[in-house]
Formats: C-alpha cells, structure tokens, sequence
C-alpha cells in the first residue's frame, strides 16, 4: 500500500484492523470436527467445577464440601503404595530397570486379575487387557466399533458413553426438546422399572453400555435381569459394554461381573477400574476384559481388533501403577481395599438417613458409593445451585445423565468422614 491510498482502497482485513487497533487471530484452512459441534456444553463435571469456582469468587470464605464429582479422598493403603515406591526405586538399578512394556499389561497382573475376579468363570489371563482406566477404555472401544455403530446407553448413565457415541460420529444432532441425541436408543430405568429397562421396547442396536451397580443411580443389577439382558444381546446380534467399575461395593446377591451369566462370553466385554476400590483416581489403572468366543458378525474375534487397537493408540500402563494394581491384589492388598470400600458404604449410610429423615425418596447406595436423591417436580440443575448456594455443598444434577435424571441429584460418599457429617447437618438445616 503506498502513503497515497485511502482507506477505500485498503483490504477489509486490514481496515478492521485499523479500527480496533488490534490483529485477527490467524485461522488454518482446517475445519472442525462437525461431530464435536454437536456436542453440548462442557463435559458434565467440568462444568460442575466451573460453577463451583464462580460460587468461591462470589464467596470467597464459603467452606464448601465436595459431594460431586465421584473422586475418592481416603489414603492409598500402605501394601499399595510400598510396592509401587519399591517398583520406583527399582528403575534407579541396573536390574530394576525397564521401558516399553506389553501394551496388554504384565502378565503377573493378568494372571491375578483373572484368578481373583474371574476364578471359574472361563475367563483367561489372555482376554484380559490391563489400561490406564475404565474410561480411557471405554473411548478405545468406541473407535474399534467405529463411527456407522448403533448404541443403547442406559438412561441416567455415565455421560461417557454418549459424549464418545457423539465424538465418533454414531449420532444425530441433540434434540433440545426432549435432551437426546438422535440415533441413540435411551433405555429409560427408574424406580418405576427398578433402575432396568423394559428389553421389549428397546430397538435392536449394535452396542449396548450396561453399568452395574449404575452410576449415577447405584442400582445393581440382578442376576435375572442381567440373564434378559444376555439372552436380549444374543436374540439381537448384539455386543454388551459392561462397566464394572462399581462390583466390589455389592453387599447382596447381584452378580459382581457380567460373565457370571451363562452365555455373556459369546455376546459382552467387560471394563473395570482399581479407581474406586484402592484410590486410584490419579494413579490411573484399570482393564477390560473382551473374551476369545466374542466374534464380529465376519466370524473374526473381537480381541484381535481391540488387541490392533490398544498396540496402536497405547503403550501400555505405568509399570509403577501396575506393580500397585498386583499389591492389591496380594492377600493384604484385597482387606485393604475392602476396609476402603467398607469407609465409603458408612458413608452412604449417613447420607441416606439424612435425606430420608427429611422426607425424601432415595435410591442406590446399598451396593454403590451413590446416593440418588428425588426432588419431584424440580429442576437438578435449580436444585443443584440451591444445594451449593444455601449450603455450600456440591452435588451432581441427575439431568446431567440423560434425561432420565431430571429430578434428581446425585450424592457421593466419597468424603472424609468429618465433611459427611458437617455437609449432613447443613442439609437437614436446609430442608429441615
């Protein structure tokens, strides 16, 4: 441009740079992920997060109690986190060192996992696929199915099972008049139906995510109904995802692994996580379980792709976390986490007779860490602000789960002890 053109003649690009005095952000030629567009909002407990810390810069002084998010608080026992220092120090040597390891997991904790939660259930140490987490596996599972899968999810469940569906391009746009996605079937489960759909409306799909005992509802399972849901999967051609990650906090008869059922081998893979049971939210291990008999419709074993999958997406868990996940499962190892387990299900109890002593209608909490509070007629996320404002307590917003949930919220045992009991009292001084 030289010092004799008007501003007419310079480029729209410029001119508005002119007049606000600052540059346009530079832009690549790369479109965006359609699929992630169609998501809506922030993932559920980030946006928890996001209001609870516009709440602390309202009230600064507000001593809040975290009954949200379902992230554990109580120490890692000792026989876990000294073998885990001792497999760390261990790297220091020359004989304790070790890189790369199997992307499917050591085999010591294969072989472990398989004796102490499958013993005579048919399940090998070879079927069993040690990760970094349940949910990370959930997503590695997505991409095996891939994007042309139909899902059923139940309804509340665990956002991460429609959040992947709608990454990976399975559904249609959300549908704000009824909070659904299209081309997702939502099995509705609520106290009328005992938290388990009713299979005879369900359509056919692909893939099912099945969570038992439930989050957010805490409902388990029991073994008739997961003897439908096996025999609905094998009627339909289906493939059950089981999330297990809840098992070791049953205390009836429910079953606490979907291979318990004769006939799951042909027809579900099962995830499961040591997240909840030892602590281990941030250390990061957990393993699903995809069975040799499990065949796609070719006649090719599931395992071979999902085996394809984790060598090329995964390196393998922390051979520090790994050398935990086998101390937890010594002996010491397993009362420990049953003492953990035993901590949080007080917990429960606490905050389940609060809330009916007060008058309201609860769920779950007999073989899960949950507490699936009604408030008929209310809206979870007024309810949730109300909870937070007036009490300083953080909850989650059953809308959050599906559609489902609206009318409720959920409540986590995960708490030291003396915050259940304070956020108890402040919620009997709320409602009272």
């Amino acid at each position: 441009m030289t010092r004799f053109q008007g501003i007419e003649d310079q480029p729209l690009s410029t001119r508005r740079e002119s007049a606000c005095h600052c540059p346009l952000p530079f832009k690549t030629s790369v479109p965006r992920n359609a699929n992630m567009a169609k998501l809506q909002a922030g993932y559920l407990f980030p946006e928890i997060a996001r209001r609870r810390a516009a709440h602390l810069l309202k009230y600064p002084d507000a001593k809040i109690i975290s009954l949200g998010i379902g992230d554990t608080t109580e120490p890692i026992p000792d026989v876990i986190t000294n073998a885990m220092a001792e497999r760390a120090h261990a790297l220091s040597t020359i004989d304790g060192y070790s890189g790369y390891g199997a992307e499917q997991g050591e085999k010591k904790l294969r072989a472990a996992i398989a004796a102490i939660y499958y013993a005579d259930l048919g399940i090998e140490d070879s079927d069993i696929f040690v990760s970094d987490g349940a949910k990370c596996d959930i997503s590695r599972l997505q991409v095996l199915f891939g994007s042309n899968a139909t899902i059923a999810v139940q309804d509340p469940s665990y956002p991460a099972y429609v959040d992947s569906s709608v990454i990976m391009g399975q559904t249609d746009l959300y549908q704000q008049d009824v909070q659904k996605y299209g081309n997702i079937e939502y099995m509705r489960c609520n106290p009328e139906n005992g938290f388990f759909p009713d299979l005879s409306t369900v359509p056919r799909t692909d893939i099912i995510f099945f969570c038992s005992p439930n989050n957010p509802t805490g409902a388990a399972a029991s073994r008739d109904q997961l003897t439908k849901l096996v025999k609905f999967a094998k009627d339909n051609g289906s493939i059950i995802v089981y999330d297990s990650a809840y098992a070791m906090y049953i205390s009836d008869d429910s079953p606490k692994s979907i291979f318990e059922i004769p006939g799951a081998k042909e027809v579900a893979v099962e995830t499961a996580s040591f997240s909840k049971y030892a602590g281990f939210t941030g250390v990061r291990l957990g393993w699903t379980v995809v069975p040799k008999e499990l065949l796609f419709s070719d006649g090719h074993p599931v395992a071979k792709d999902f085996n394809r999958i984790v060598c090329t997406c995964f390196n393998g868990a922390s051979n520090i976390a790994q050398a935990g996940g086998l101390a937890c499962l010594s002996p010491e190892g397993l009362k420990a986490m049953r003492d953990v387990v035993g901590f949080y299900k007080e917990n429960t109890e606490i905050i389940v007779d609060t809330f009916t002593s007060l008058g309201f209608n609860v769920y779950g909490a007999k073989n899960a860490p949950y507490v699936w509070v009604h408030f008929p007629g209310r809206n979870s996320w007024d309810v949730f602000a109300e909870i937070l404002e007036k009490a300083n307590v953080v909850t989650t917003p059953g809308s959050g789960f599906g559609p489902g949930g609206e009318g409720f919220v959920r409540v986590s045992a995960f708490g030291h002890r003396e915050n259940i009991i304070e956020a108890a009292r402040r919620l009997k001084q709320l409602y009272k």
